[in-house]
């Protein structure tokens, strides 16, 4: 998994590249805290994210608990019909902003 981070006007923008896994999810992770630093607005492009895992998903509670702790903004985009299931699956897609 690769990820790219751009930052304009208090917006961070995350484009994550690959499956979101045991293995990848600290790198997610450790990048939504980094750009929460950094911004009061975090938009995570997951438009080539084919797979995401329980680990993945840990990493998106915490991104989300950390934006309601800092009054900010997380948000999901170009989430995958696949990928969308599994947050649906899981309840994730009523606590996540996903547009």
């Amino acid at each position: 998994m690769t990820i790219s981070s751009t930052i304009k006007d208090n917006e961070a923008l995350l484009q994550i590249d690959g499956r979101v896994d045991t293995n990848t999810s600290p790198q997610l992770q450790s990048a939504i805290l980094n750009a929460f630093q950094r911004s009061s607005r975090l938009v995570l492009d997951f438009a080539k994210v084919p797979y995401i895992s329980s680990a993945g998903l840990r990493a998106l509670l915490i991104g989300q608990k950390t934006a309601n702790s800092k009054r900010a903004v997380m948000e999901l985009i170009h989430v995958s019909p696949t990928v969308m299931t599994i947050l649906q699956s899981v309840g994730f897609a009523d606590i996540l902003t996903i547009r």
